[in-house]
């Protein structure tokens, strides 16, 4: 496994390339559309509070607990249990692999620009290019994963180029009378209420361009040296936050709300578009499309990773821990890159957006962070990995930050995508089961078996109300 350990650089680049894909490109209009200037600003702090203390939250847990390979799903399991530590997994992978659904769906979006066939990203000749794509990305992974890492790095580098390019155009064509206009929304002055669910627009905007942070510790078991998985998690974070808060800041400075969330897919470059002209649309589109081949790349890595890590431990079906010759996850990678293959088919039946698919994507990760949140709380409350007389206060504020964020997150998705994302999670109740009789083991504990019930009843309602034309992606 010694040609497969990566450094930190590689590790940056991962969660870096991995937060980094489309969202950026998208978030002029994608927080324009339910949200004026303060209610962005509003929900730009929760999020950087909530984020910061996650990421130092999987720092923390990446030191005191190196052991647990797969970060994201093994703190799960270690702190509540083999259920609860499967679920995790499989909605970290859920949504690692329906977010390269929405990466390939918005790529062909992007070349649209350039190739008006391929229109919104979701019709044939878009299919088509996506699925010639994704098995192209998944022939570079099964070469290794150490090999796949370095094309990352080189991609994510050169995204970082049009999006530094536009933030120093936007800086010189930005107006404060544009960004004040109507600052709170609805022409008043500042009223909690409905601030208040503008901020709430924002959250999976948010939560979906910072999915990725976790990309360091799902690879840990990859790494040279564990702690560089702390590190590179919070420094990439940080230096993402920053970008994302200039991109979405100094676009409303440029064009006022309503102009922005009219904008089409991929917006900034129609921001860059209305400063400089059609070279600066075509510069962006170019970086989008580099960008998305990168994220496209990084998310394959950790949607492989995740069913990989999870077999080796018996929580997923022992097949999916098959490796080839040169130490890449091939069983799972062949079922991953299969169902994007499939739900990248479902996207021109159903003509799902971008926006759609992403939404989904961000509410099924919700339950990994939410839980990796309360097992940073559990370690500095019992005092588990600790010496005795360590200090404690300090990382139990970060969990508990942590998981209040997380909790207002599931309260902003709203019940449509969580109970559509229940239909996701059902089926790993039949997965997991096949997992436990392969172990020997009982499948499930008493609570457990009512978790079940709920997730499943849950997805019945759902396609109870879908059918019903109540609730739609």
């Amino acid at each position: 496994m010694k040609n497969n350990q990566l450094g930190i650089l590689p590790l940056i680049a991962l969660v870096v390339g991995s937060m980094i894909g489309g969202g950026a490109f998208n978030l002029p209009s994608d927080m324009a559309s339910g949200a004026n200037s303060g209610a962005v600003i509003i929900g730009w702090v929760i999020t950087g509070i909530g984020m910061i203390t996650l990421a130092l939250a999987y720092q923390n847990l990446a030191n005191r607990r190196p052991e647990l390979d797969g970060g994201i799903y093994s703190y799960a399991r270690a702190g509540f249990g083999e259920f609860i530590g499967f679920n995790s997994a499989w909605g970290y992978w859920i949504s690692a692999w329906l977010g390269n659904v929405a990466y390939a769906t918005l790529l062909f979006s992007a070349l649209s620009y350039f190739f008006p066939v391929f229109g919104k990203g979701n019709n044939l000749p878009s299919i088509i290019g996506a699925s010639i794509i994704i098995w192209v990305v998944q022939t570079l992974v099964l070469r290794g994963v150490r090999e796949a890492s370095l094309v990352n790095v080189i991609t994510t580098v050169a995204k970082l180029v049009p999006i530094f390019l536009f933030l120093i155009i936007m800086i010189f064509a930005f107006h404060s009378d544009v960004f004040l206009k109507d600052f709170w929304g609805k022409g008043t002055g500042f009223n909690w209420l409905t601030v208040k669910d503008q901020v709430k627009n924002t959250m999976l905007v948010t939560l979906w361009v910072f999915i990725g942070v976790e990309g360091a510790v799902v690879l840990s078991g990859r790494a040279k040296n564990r702690r560089d998985v702390g590190r590179a998690t919070v420094i990439g974070l940080l230096g993402t936050m920053v970008i994302y808060i200039l991109i979405s800041v100094m676009a409303l400075g440029v064009l006022n709300q309503p102009q922005l969330a009219k904008l089409s897919t991929p917006s900034m470059a129609f921001v860059m578009e209305h400063v400089v002209g059609r070279w600066g649309a075509v510069i962006i589109n170019l970086g989008l499309v580099v960008s998305l081949l990168g994220a496209l790349l990084g998310w394959t890595l950790l949607a492989a990773e995740i069913p990989y890590v999870a077999a080796k431990d018996g929580v997923f079906p022992k097949i999916l821990a098959k490796e080839n010759k040169n130490g890449s996850p091939s069983a799972s990678l062949w079922l991953t890159n299969g169902l994007i293959q499939l739900f990248i088919l479902l996207v021109l039946f159903a003509s799902s957006t971008y926006q759609a698919l992403y939404s989904m994507a961000s509410v099924a990760i919700l339950l990994p962070y939410l839980f990796s949140a309360l097992f940073q709380v559990k370690l500095s409350v019992t005092g588990e990995s600790y010496q005795p007389g360590e200090a404690r206060g300090k990382d139990k504020f970060y969990g508990i930050m942590a998981t209040l964020y997380s909790i207002w997150l599931v309260y902003a998705a709203g019940m449509s995508y969580l109970l559509m994302t229940a239909i996701l999670y059902t089926p790993g109740i039949l997965v997991y089961m096949k997992a436990r009789k392969e172990s020997g083991a009982k499948a499930f504990k008493s609570y457990e078996a009512g978790l079940a019930v709920v997730i499943a009843m849950a997805a019945i309602t759902a396609v109870y109300l879908m059918a019903t034309g109540k609730i739609a992606p």
